[in-house]
């Protein structure tokens, strides 16, 4: 079994900030397996389906960011789930634009988000996928990621969305070492 889950915020007013494009990632993952996110459990939404004989478990926490923690352990004590099949997805503002980073264990870089998952999971070793917002000179980091994506940006994230979506269809049936020599950008 296999728990992805994408970090964001709940609520309209967030729904379509650079904050919440884990949501995004697992909302296109969710169409490319013919599935909606929808179930209300665990503090948050999901969706159970199997891929592949693979059953994969799709959360998107309604904790807020700074909480999210607190549903993905839920999620995975009582679905029994292993650390090393639970894989995170999240904005990251110290990558490019459209930039994909997969590592299978660290700090939480900063990210709130991370950083409570990391707390409510007692380890750090959590498969994650960090894609890139880019960061802004001129505005204020806490409004550039509750900002929305300017349509310049749109395309280049529309790109990241499908390679991460891509990365995680990959993870079911390869090695994550694999997929990230495959997925990681020089």
């Amino acid at each position: 079994m296999k728990l992805f889950v994408g970090l964001g915020n709940p609520g309209k007013i967030y729904a379509k900030t650079r904050h919440n494009l884990g949501f995004f990632v697992l909302d296109e993952l969710a169409k490319k397996l013919n599935t909606e996110i929808t179930q209300k459990k665990f503090d948050g939404l999901l969706s159970q389906v199997n891929y592949k004989e693979e059953k994969i478990i799709l959360l998107k926490p309604q904790t807020f960011m700074n909480l999210s923690g607190e549903s993905v352990g839920k999620v995975k004590n009582f679905y029994r789930i292993k650390d090393e099949d639970v894989i995170i997805v999240f904005d990251d503002s110290d990558l490019p634009l459209g930039k994909l980073r997969l590592r299978e264990k660290g700090s939480s870089g900063g990210h709130n988000g991370v950083k409570s998952v990391i707390q409510h999971l007692h380890t750090n070793e959590i498969k994650r996928i960090r894609v890139g917002i880019g960061s802004s000179d001129v505005i204020d980091q806490k409004d550039y990621v509750l900002g929305k994506f300017s349509k310049g940006e749109g395309e280049e994230i529309k790109k990241a969305v499908s390679l991460t979506v891509n990365a995680l269809i990959d993870s079911i049936e390869m090695n994550f070492v694999d997929v990230m020599s495959k997925y990681n950008q020089k």
